[in-house]
């Protein structure tokens, strides 16, 4: 026996509950909070005097605008404060501590590659001189053709081919400092011989495989089995054979990647002590190095737990840039070395907050039946034998009601099967199997302790909420890696939710669910919500999704991008909507899959004229039908209610 978590809750509802089951304060960064009306609200980070904008308000706008769900949100305000704290955090550390020298940001485009995320990132960091992280030349020249700002870093990881080096080298002619991170010993040579071809000395970093092992979902990447960076022996290669072209002095940066994610402070200070000691060997071996890049692992609590699970995180933003301030320090001091600039490359920490997938749901399945069933004339014993359980359901003998109630349902099933049973009978025996596991339900929700075999009963019996949206092109990562993301209504707060439910999106995909929640403070497999009104729409929300879901979607069963909307709160309480983009239509899909629009809309034309010439439709009906098909090609991917 085992305490009854799901014990019937006397608190009264309230606001504090609300924020209690959702656990918003706790993952929210105190960017979003309820309002009395029972709307959730996000908060202008910028100024405390703005009023707070209800997220219900914001849909209004969107239906306006006849922007339908499922919208992406992105609130401006969020990405730029979450610039500015991860900046000014390190700077008043670097003060109190005496650090001589700077912090200076890089942003990894491939933590969201959107070009309003990234243009925005380049707009408001320019007085932070915050640069991007580049893996390839696609995204060297989104990083080339949006940096305004001279001085600010682009850092160069990945593979590098010719191209590639030669972009990055024409850059440091435009004012950037551009990083060659060298990452295998192939590109070294290519680095060495374009760079001398060209006339332009090239900034070179090197990036060392660390041996400290971190905990959380990307553990695995660090260590002796990460896949890039380079051995002990391989950087000895790397100074020696820039010593042989008189080229040591270009190698000024160590980059030292701790992980991804990374849930506790511990793995971070002993990954940045690991850095230091091949920051001082290098620095002995004659190189110029100046600046120590960590990589990413700033993580993000996405269940508000402030723990060293993998999905949330033990130590504040302070926390974690003083543990880096402090640790190059001490050790660099120790070797008397001249401190070199910091550079972190957060980036699931940086955009994570901003995006918002907003859906409304468009069906729901309860697994209750309605009401008991009449005993029949010609019932069966078994089913006899069903009703016989309501006789002796009590809790003192809860655990055998069950077991009998499920040996009586698999009998009858099996008889179905030998035709020995009809399906109108199976038909009684199932809406009496489920009456009967309700009731149990509610013995056990009064009980202090239940049989462990009855835990999961709740969850069985919960609902399917039907959501307006494709777990694949706007949540991959929650199918992929389960990831967690705070999910909740984002309106009628002030009201008790008396359901529970999973969440299952329109794709035709037994995956395509959800069913892992935080609900207060703790994981579950079912999340509080509100009986749907007839005639009225129901949202959720899912946050923390502006780090790597967008990138990651996919084209399952050919649903596309949602539409995206940018808003940005303004001092006076108010916000404006500043961007806009419309979702894939059937259209677009279609063309990424080498369709030929043309060519489809051509075919069924010639398909409905022949219906024409064979008598089977009119004239007027063919063209009523390639009205309809011709729409529906411009039309949105997802459920469109209709007008």
């Amino acid at each position: 026996m085992i305490k009854n978590k799901f014990k019937q809750n006397s608190i009264p509802w309230s606001i504090e509950q609300a924020n209690k089951t959702y656990g918003i304060e706790h993952w929210s960064n105190h960017y979003f909070s309820i309002d009395y009306n029972g709307d959730l609200i996000v908060n202008n980070p910028n100024t405390l005097k703005a009023s707070p904008v209800s997220l219900k308000t914001i849909i209004d706008g969107m239906r306006e605008r006849e922007l339908e769900m499922p919208v992406l949100l992105r609130i401006e305000n969020i990405l730029d404060e979450s610039i500015r704290l991860l900046n000014e955090s390190f700077r008043q550390v670097i003060d109190k501590v005496g650090y001589q020298n700077r912090y200076q940001g890089v942003y990894p485009i491939k933590v969201n590659q959107q070009a309003q995320i990234v243009e925005e990132i380049a707009q408001f960091g320019a007085q932070y001189q915050h640069g991007f992280e580049v893996g390839s030349k696609a995204e060297m020249i989104a990083a080339l053709s949006t940096l305004e700002t001279s001085g600010s870093l682009i850092i160069c990881n990945g593979y590098k081919d010719q191209e590639f080096i030669e972009l990055g080298l024409e850059a440091n002619k435009l004012g950037y400092k551009c990083f060659f991170v060298i990452e295998t010993l192939t590109e070294l040579p290519i680095i060495v011989e374009r760079s001398q071809s060209l006339g332009i000395r090239p900034h070179i970093g090197v990036r060392a495989k660390m041996t400290t092992k971190v905990s959380g979902h990307w553990g695995a990447t660090s260590g002796d089995r990460s896949v890039f960076g380079l051995s002990s022996s391989q950087l000895i290669y790397v100074v020696d054979y820039l010593k042989q072209h008189q080229m040591l002095d270009c190698l000024e940066l160590l980059h030292c990647h701790l992980g991804s994610q990374i849930p506790n402070i511990h793995d971070i200070r002993s990954g940045v002590l690991e850095a230091c000691r091949y920051y001082s060997d290098l620095c002995k071996e004659g190189a110029q190095l100046d600046f120590i890049d960590l990589g990413g692992g700033l993580a993000v609590d996405y269940t508000g737990r402030q723990s060293a699970n993998g999905q949330s995180r033990n130590y504040s933003l302070n926390e974690y840039c003083e543990n880096i301030v402090d640790t190059i320090k001490t050790t660099l001091d120790q070797q008397g070395l001249s401190h070199p600039v910091i550079v972190t490359e957060s980036g699931r920490a940086v955009v994570a907050y901003t995006s918002v997938l907003l859906f409304n749901i468009l069906d729901v399945v309860h697994f209750e039946p309605p009401n008991m069933p009449e005993p029949g004339d010609n019932q069966h014993q078994l089913i006899k034998n069903m009703r016989e359980i309501l006789t002796y359901l009590k809790p003192q003998r809860i655990q055998e009601c069950f077991n009998d109630v499920q040996f009586y349902r698999d009998e009858i099933h099996e008889l179905f099967k030998r035709g020995q049973i009809d399906l109108r009978m199976r038909s009684v025996s199932e809406t009496l199997y489920f009456c009967i596991l309700h009731r149990i339900k509610a013995v056990l929700a009064e009980m202090e302790r239940v049989p462990e075999a009855l835990e999961g009963l709740t969850e069985s019996l919960a609902d399917i909420y039907y959501g307006n949206f494709s777990l694949f092109q706007s949540l991959p990562d929650s199918w992929a890696i389960d990831q967690l993301f705070p999910i909740m209504p984002v309106h009628r707060l002030n009201e008790a939710p008396t359901r529970r439910a999973i969440l299952a999106d329109i794709t035709c995909d037994c995956d395509g669910k959800i069913e892992r929640f935080v609900v207060e403070g703790q994981e579950s497999r079912t999340l509080p919500l509100h009986e749907i009104k007839p005639e009225e729409d129901y949202y959720l929300g899912v946050f923390l999704v502006g780090a790597y879901q967008e990138t990651l979607g996919d084209l399952h069963n050919l649903f596309g991008d949602t539409n995206v909307v940018s808003v940005r709160l303004n001092a006076e309480g108010g916000f404006d909507f500043v961007k806009e983009v419309h979702g894939d239509s059937i259209e677009d899909v279609l063309s990424y899959v080498e369709y030929q629009p043309y060519d489809i809309k051509k075919r069924f034309r010639n398909k409905v004229e022949a219906a024409v010439r064979e008598g089977r439709i009119s004239a007027k009906e063919r063209q009523q039908m390639i009205n309809t098909f011709n729409a529906s090609m411009q039309g949105y991917t997802y459920y469109e209610k209709p007008l």
